[in-house]
């Protein structure tokens, strides 16, 4: 596979070729340059600039470029991959087996606060960190938003799977305080939510835009947070305090997801020295007075004491939940859009429905202790999520999950031996726990993007259907019939991607 990277205007597009001939007709990578550099709407009535966008507004060559590069790819029959921030764990943001081109929306990321600080316009190129330090600062840190705990991930990508952190017991996912959207559809055209009708504002909060659209910038709600939050990292090997790791994942499971909904607390196992590793990781939107009378009265075995508590910033909680201890780094450390390491890695996901029993949890250290590469972070609902309906958004998991499972395996050498290990170790797990989760489907969650559950090269209804119930259960079928209607062609598709009817 080769590669070229083209500069027009001021986002970077990238352009991918298999090649298939011997012969050296012009280059198609060469074609699509021309292509977006010769463009000009054919319609006088440019629906860029009757929109929202002038020419003298900063983003609107980013705009047109990001119209014309749908146009062009329509015109030459290349696909297109969309990527914000670049962190879809399989890739499918930036890799497939077919010619096509990358929309890189990192010069998409400017933020705009309404002036009361209740909404802001975020663009899909902007970042988590770049997000959570604008709110901070504007509003003298008493404003967040709700979403993930990495501060490298793009908004695009992550707002429209759904986006999950540790504020979501208390105020839901990204996607439940998101109102209002703009897009460009497949026909080119520059939509809002009025505009665009309320199936697809439906469809782009968890379904995943890439199957109908590219997202330009997302309305926000934010919301309230203390002046201080409290942060803990709880961590056993073997008992705390005379309580063994079992009896306190076994309590874990009873209290996660009906706790206080300013509660949240992350378990993550794993293994140390040949034995299970229990980490319990929290924050409080409050003072460690109140949470400690909250864990004192529903989790006393995990002991939890006051030098154990740390007061901050919520600003601050985000480099905590980075594990960069308080007081090393300046908050503005989150604004580092280049990992500090490059690491390879397999993510996988579940939800479990009913308390895992002892004997369960038994034969689970069994395996992890058997496979040692693996770690599970298991994350908790309850609270806001269990109060809004599994079809409110196209994000289903809703009433009834206890917790939801990330699965992680990750190395940091090159090389096919050590990679098949991890992902064999990871596959191994995942399969144990097979008793113990959601069935009928084994549901998953979109943003751990996983292909073992199932892709589709042709795009056809029967194949998308294997992994679409999987992430999106009886949310599939609305999915479908909204792509049909707004992408009838199937423009936007990719390896998982939502199938259109034509193709049942």
């Amino acid at each position: 596979m080769k590669s070229l990277t083209i500069h027009t205007l001021i986002i970077t597009i990238f352009f991918f070729t298999i090649s298939t001939s011997f012969a050296s007709p012009p280059r198609l990578e060469d074609v699509f340059s021309q292509c977006t550099t010769d463009f000009k709407p054919s319609n006088p009535s440019f629906p860029i600039q009757n929109f929202t966008y002038t020419q003298q507004d900063p983003s609107f060559l980013t705009i047109l470029n990001n119209y014309a590069t749908i146009t062009c790819a329509k015109r030459l029959s290349l696909q297109l991959r969309v990527r914000s921030g670049g962190h879809d764990y399989d890739g499918m943001s930036y890799l497939s087996t077919v010619e096509f081109v990358v929309l890189d929306m990192f010069n998409l990321r400017s933020i705009e606060f309404d002036p009361k600080l209740d909404t802001a316009w975020i663009q899909s190129g902007a970042t988590l960190g770049e997000i959570y330090y604008g709110v901070a600062n504007k509003s003298n840190d008493l404003r967040g938003f709700p979403a993930g705990i990495c501060p490298g991930l793009g908004a695009g990508g992550h707002f429209s799977g759904g986006g999950y952190g540790n504020m979501m017991r208390k105020y839901g996912l990204s996607i439940d305080n998101i109102i209002d959207a703009k897009i460009v559809d497949a026909k080119g055209r520059v939509l809002d939510r009025s505009s665009m009708g309320e199936d697809l504002f439906w469809a782009l909060r968890g379904g995943g835009a890439a199957s109908f659209c590219v997202v330009l910038a997302w309305k926000i709600k934010l919301v309230p947070v203390p002046g201080k939050v409290t942060v803990f990292n709880v961590e056993t090997v073997g008992n705390r305090g005379g309580v063994n790791t079992t009896e306190l994942v076994l309590k874990w499971q009873e209290i996660a997801d009906k706790t206080d909904n300013n509660l949240f607390i992350r378990l993550t196992l794993s293994t140390s020295n040949k034995t299970v590793k229990a980490s319990f990781m929290g924050m409080f939107l409050g003072d460690s007075a109140k949470l400690l009378e909250i864990m004192n009265t529903g989790f006393p075995e995990l002991g939890l004491n006051k030098s154990e508590c740390l007061e901050m910033k919520w600003i601050e909680s985000v480099l905590f939940w980075l594990s960069i201890p308080p007081g090393t780094a300046p908050t503005s450390v989150i604004l580092n859009r280049i990992p500090q390491k490059q690491i390879y890695l397999k993510r996988k996901s579940d939800y479990v429905q009913k308390p895992i029993p002892r004997t369960g949890l038994d034969a689970i250290f069994k395996v992890l202790l058997e496979n040692e590469n693996v770690t599970m972070a298991w994350n908790p609902y309850g609270g806001r999520m269990s109060e809004i309906p599994s079809t409110e958004t196209a994000f289903p998991h809703r009433a009834g999950n206890m917790f939801k499972i990330q699965y992680a395996a990750n190395w940091f050498v090159q090389g096919e031996a050590v990679a098949n290990e991890c992902l064999s170790q990871t596959e191994r797990v995942f399969e144990a726990m097979s008793p113990y989760v959601s069935k009928n489907p084994r549901e998953a969650f979109l943003n751990y993007r996983d292909v073992d559950i199932g892709t589709s090269l042709n795009s056809t209804y029967e194949e998308g259907k294997v992994y679409g119930v999987k992430y999106f259960k009886n949310n599939f079928e609305r999915l479908v019939k909204v792509k049909s209607r707004v992408d009838p062609d199937n423009f936007f598709r990719y390896e998982q991607s939502i199938p259109v009817l034509s193709s049942h």
